[in-house]
């Protein structure tokens, strides 16, 4: 099996990094191959939204981060994406990053109407955000990084086979045992065929 990770958050201790950390040992451990890709590392030009790439399936942009990333995607089995709260969405780079790709994630038929071209594929989702729980959930914070994230990928065919919220870090930054076993007990349903 092949996963991809993408990690949006640009702290390489917090919680997401620590989160991702657990459930790529995990998959290594259980025999996957995993690819872990930083995104605030990444090279990406933002999107014209010249809809060129809608009908030539491929972007007019020079090439940079983000076809590779669509490579990886396109060659995976699975996608893990972790992505702290910012301003009640996923971090701007990420959405960027996906506004790139989005003719190698959907195509459309002939009257316009999505066609997933990653069908069958699993997806973990990761969040977490300063606001305490449950607000971070009725406010719209984790809940709209992976109500945005479920968007994206669900055009795109992805199943969804766990998703890990955690608010309050403001107060209680600290990596948890319950948030490790969360880890595992998601990187056990993304393994399983």
């Amino acid at each position: 099996m092949k996963i991809l990770i993408l990690n949006a958050s640009p702290r390489p201790t917090g919680n997401i990094s620590q989160m991702l950390n657990i459930i790529k040992q995990e998959c290594e451990e259980n025999g996957a191959e995993v690819f872990y890709e930083k995104v605030c590392k990444l090279q990406v030009k933002p999107c014209m939204a010249c809809m060129k790439c809608r009908s030539n399936h491929e972007c007019v942009l020079p090439q940079d981060d983000a076809q590779r990333i669509l490579a990886l995607i396109t060659a995976a089995d699975a996608i893990v994406i972790g992505a702290p709260c910012y301003w009640g969405n996923m971090p701007g780079q990420l959405k960027v990053l996906f506004d790139r790709m989005v003719y190698g994630m959907m195509g459309e038929n002939k009257l316009a109407i999505p066609v997933p071209m990653h069908k069958g594929k699993k997806a973990v989702l990761v969040s977490t955000c300063s606001t305490m729980w449950p607000f971070n959930i009725l406010a719209n914070q984790t809940r709209g990084v992976v109500k945005a994230l479920k968007e994206i990928l669900g055009w795109s065919g992805f199943k969804f086979v766990a998703t890990i919220e955690k608010g309050g870090t403001f107060n209680h930054p600290e990596f948890t045992e319950k948030d490790r076993k969360k880890c595992l007990k998601a990187a056990h349903k993304l393994l399983k065929s």
